[in-house]
């Protein structure tokens, strides 16, 4: 993939919506340092953060399944997720733990957990679902991506892959019930009853044996495998969560909602079908927010208008699916990634150095994206780039015949 293709492609809208998003995100995050004043007064109304994960959650679940419906091969889909995820995380983990080494980054306190425990955790991707919050702070919606690919490759074994837009209307009905029935949870209420080691050792294994079983070639070892999988992320959202059950049902519905929107531009149900999900989705995720109201992740209104945003700005792009879109945001799209995890390692670099700012500098803020872009261009050039061709290499060789 390179940033400058001759013509429009079919899915340069989505490299759209992710460089919008990508762009939101670093905002939300650099605002701290540089801007605090106008985040303070811009995050009651309009919440930055969950906005840009939404639509980047959207454009997974348009992305993630077909990935695997295409190549009709569960081994070789976690092979091409392993090739595009871990080789830049890894780069990007490993140079934070050197910074903080050498003291001009600081890593967040972990407790009483030993560093085994969170090494292993990490490992999972799952962390942020094992009481272990991340190294960095946007690796918590990775946690919610890996629960979504273990999802997506039991529906696919046992074939109830096409019923998409019954899965994220399930989970929409779900979340809003759970807040209209008042349950409450615990933050990471599993690891709290059991023990965050006892499930991290627990659920390290479990995933071990679901890739494994689910890649073999006998098919019972697969549908266990799978199966396994599947339920394990549906616990882990359900019970071990730090976000509200509500917004972790919600999460899902939402990507299960860009999978439907996937299959009605694919013909394999009619538009009128995805349009009615996607009411229903967004009716019972604001119906959710605002019955739950204001607590510490957020304010209602700011959550409710980030939500109906991200919503709309993925249905504009769908809109204009196949016309020629801005090159700047196509390839903000392409190094989206690099820029979601690299900015909170410069941030954390600026943090402890130079210290953040008392009053609000725009000039820092456009001066951070001009020092932080190349270096994700960089980053997607020499990591991510060759790491995806050699998953693809990868997984021509070991694709059954």
């Amino acid at each position: 993939m390179t940033l400058s293709a001759a013509g429009p492609s079919r899915l340069d809208w989505l490299d759209a919506m992710r460089g919008i998003a990508a762009l939101v995100v670093v905002f939300d995050h650099s605002s701290y340092t540089f801007m605090a004043d106008s985040r303070s007064e811009l995050m009651p109304y309009f919440n930055t953060s969950r906005y840009s994960i939404m639509v980047f959650f959207l454009v997974s679940g348009y992305i993630i399944p077909s990935s695997l419906e295409r190549r009709g091969c569960v081994r070789t889909f976690w092979i091409g997720r392993i090739f595009r995820v871990y080789p830049l995380w890894a780069a990007v983990v490993a140079t934070l733990l050197i910074l903080d080494a050498l003291s001009v980054a600081e890593i967040r306190d972990f407790g009483p957990q030993s560093a085994t425990s969170v090494a292993v955790a990490h490992v999972t991707m799952l962390q942020e679902l094992l009481g272990t919050p991340g190294l960095l702070i946007v690796l918590w919606t990775l946690s919610y991506e890996m629960s979504f690919y273990l999802l997506v490759v039991a529906l696919f074994t046992v074939r109830l892959h096409r019923r998409s837009a019954v899965i994220a209307v399930g989970f929409a009905v779900l979340a809003a019930g759970s807040v209209a029935g008042g349950l409450v949870l615990p933050p990471s209420a599993l690891s709290a009853h059991f023990g965050t080691g006892p499930v991290i050792v627990f659920v390290s294994i479990a995933m071990g044996v679901t890739v494994c079983c689910a890649s073999a070639g006998p098919a019972v070892l697969r549908c266990f495998g799978s199966v396994l999988g599947g339920v394990l992320a549906l616990a882990l959202v359900s019970f071990n969560g730090t976000v509200p059950l509500w917004e972790g049902l919600v999460i899902l519905a939402v990507m299960f909602l860009g999978t439907t929107v996937h299959r009605a531009e694919n013909g394999h149900c009619t538009w009128r079908f995805a349009a009615g999900t996607a009411v229903t989705v967004t009716v019972c995720a604001v119906g959710s927010a605002y019955g739950w109201g204001d607590d510490d992740h957020f304010t209602r209104r700011g959550w409710i208008v980030a939500f109906l945003l991200a919503v709309l700005t993925f249905g504009a792009g769908l809109a204009v699916r196949g016309r020629r879109l801005p090159r700047v945001l196509t390839g903000l799209g392409t190094i989206s990634y690099s820029a979601y995890l690299v900015h909170p390692v410069l941030l954390t670099v600026i943090d402890s150095t130079v210290g953040r700012r008392r009053h609000d500098s725009l000039a820092l803020e456009a001066a951070f994206f001009t020092v932080l872009l190349p270096l994700c261009l960089l980053t997607y050039r020499y990591i991510e780039a060759p790491s995806q061709s050699w998953g693809r290499r990868l997984a021509r060789r070991v694709r059954p015949s």
